[in-house]
């Protein structure tokens, strides 16, 4: 008798649920002319194709939604009130952290069709969407003779990147991506639409720079963009002897404490593969101008590259030669850590030590199928912060007493039955990280009084962006999440990173 009524209660809920998920999927469909794409479709299956992640994309949301204008997307959260469906917003599909900007049995809002790019030289700046990818925004403004401040991947998505503040390139001239935004077009949870920017709605403002996707969905991004002809870039690899490695190690801290332009960008990346066979270094390089000058990138290259593609090119052929480093067909994971720059001194042995710990944790799960293990020191030096704070600020609100590092740890692999154990890989080795930053304060090798936020575009899943950044910009998040969501409508109804409660 009690499991007749359970199974029977059963039955009921899952028919109640079924019920749930077809509502706003049906009433989009029965009272707008925005587009529905329905399981099964090709239209339907083609989207789910576009995530970074394969785990992402085998999710399977009750019906795409593909609005076209920011009152659609209005209309769409308005819908969305009538019922307690889960649902997630959909930009590029960089992010590979489970249910952030994917969903199962829920509405996926696709941002694809938001795809404005308008320029308008008198101001300066260009209108942007986020269903672009940065490839494509590149393309557009190269023949303005302007750029805007963006990813340096093309495929990456332009919503999710933006909303995490954004690291570039560019950053070294002009800050966070996020600063170079002057108005976003917001959709709030009671389905109104705003313009925010300094002057209105000041805090909501701040918050969208570095807040993520808590506050509503920005349909559209003012941007103030730049001058810019030809640059110069591409990619240098190495092979990783430990001769080389310990060089690049000392030469990206080098280059980061004494950064030699500020028109010049690096990220400088650590793969194995192969069951760890195969260890290289790939080095991405940019250069805001047709040629660097002497001495930019010497130490790199003294190094001697087996491979050396940098070339005078347009921005937009730069990222997208880099889509080249876009892993499909396997599922994809990411996380971070930073680190304060370690001296002169103990660099060297510091840098190892990092490496060292990648390397032994990656080789715990060397036997996975398919397994790509990378690391990617990404140079954060003082004149970030410095511009960053000329441009009004940030949620990450990063001082210029030390420079940094800010390391991105991936792992893709084949199969999603492997994806408990590479949860714990990951785990293991942005902890470790943390550990030896925190042995080497406590031995004065490296400052201990400094603050290290978590570049939210980086992190895994579990990892606390909010509570490490500064306990103001905290108090900020939360106050601006009780006027325009009172009721949790962002927080409760989608994934993304959350603002822990007051």
């Amino acid at each position: 008798m009690v499991r007749s009524t359970l199974n029977g209660a059963l039955i009921w809920a899952t028919a109640l649920a079924a019920s749930v998920v077809a509502d706003t999927c049906e009433t989009v469909e029965n009272r707008t002319a925005i587009s529905v794409l329905k399981p099964a479709s090709i239209a339907y299956t083609n989207e789910q194709t576009q995530y970074w992640s394969t785990f992402s994309g085998d999710l399977k949301p009750s019906c795409i939604l593909e609005p076209e204008t920011t009152e659609e997307v209005a209309t769409i959260v308005s819908i969305l009130q009538e019922n307690n469906e889960t649902f997630a917003v959909k930009s590029g599909g960089h992010n590979p952290n489970n249910y952030f900007a994917s969903v199962n049995g829920g509405p996926l809002i696709s941002t694809k069709k938001l795809n404005e790019i308008s320029f308008d030289p008198s101001s300066e700046t260009a209108r942007v969407g986020p269903g672009n990818r940065w490839d494509e925004v590149g393309a557009q403004l190269d023949a303005t003779g302007y750029t805007a401040v963006g990813g340096r991947i093309g495929n990456v998505g332009v919503g999710g990147y933006m909303l995490g503040a954004g690291l570039s390139f560019m950053s070294t001239q002009y800050g966070w991506a996020a600063n170079s935004v002057v108005e976003f077009t917001v959709v709030l949870a009671n389905a109104s639409i705003v313009t925010v920017s300094e002057t209105s709605h000041p805090d909501l403002y701040m918050v969208l720079k570095g807040g993520g996707n808590n506050f509503g969905i920005v349909t559209s991004y003012l941007l103030q963009v730049y001058p810019q002809g030809d640059i110069w870039g591409g990619n240098l690899e190495f092979d990783a002897t430990p001769e080389n490695t310990a060089a690049i190690l000392n030469a990206v801290r080098n280059f980061t404490e004494n950064y030699p332009d500020e028109k010049a960008g690096i990220i400088v990346t650590a793969e194995r593969t192969l069951s760890t066979l195969l260890d290289i270094w790939v080095l991405f390089l940019y250069y805001n101008g047709p040629e660097p000058p002497q001495g930019v990138f010497d130490s790199f290259l003294a190094i001697g590259p087996t491979i050396n593609t940098c070339k005078t090119q347009r921005y937009s052929a730069l990222l997208s030669g880099n889509n080249w480093a876009v892993v499909k067909g396997s599922v994809y994971t990411i996380g971070t850590e930073t680190i304060p720059l370690p001296n002169k001194e103990d660099g060297p042995e510091v840098m190892q030590a990092i490496f060292d710990h990648w390397v032994n944790v990656s080789d715990t799960a060397k036997f996975v199928p398919g397994l790509i293990a990378s690391m990617a020191f990404q140079p954060m030096p003082k004149e970030i912060p410095q511009i960053a704070k000329t441009k009004g600020g940030d949620m990450l609100d990063l001082d210029d007493s030390i420079d940094r590092i800010v390391i991105e740890l991936d792992y893709s692999f084949y199969f999603k039955s492997d994806y408990d154990q590479i949860d714990l890989t990951m785990r293991a080795t942005y902890n470790g990280i943390s550990d030896i930053v925190k042995g080497y304060q406590q031995s004065n090798v490296l400052p201990s009084d400094v603050y290290l936020p978590l570049f939210m575009n980086d992190c895994f899943y579990p990892q606390d962006y909010f509570g490490r950044l500064r306990p103001e910009k905290l108090q900020l998040a939360q106050k601006v999440q009780a006027e325009v969501d009172p009721d949790g409508f962002w927080k409760e109804r989608t994934g993304g990173f959350k603002i822990p409660s007051a």
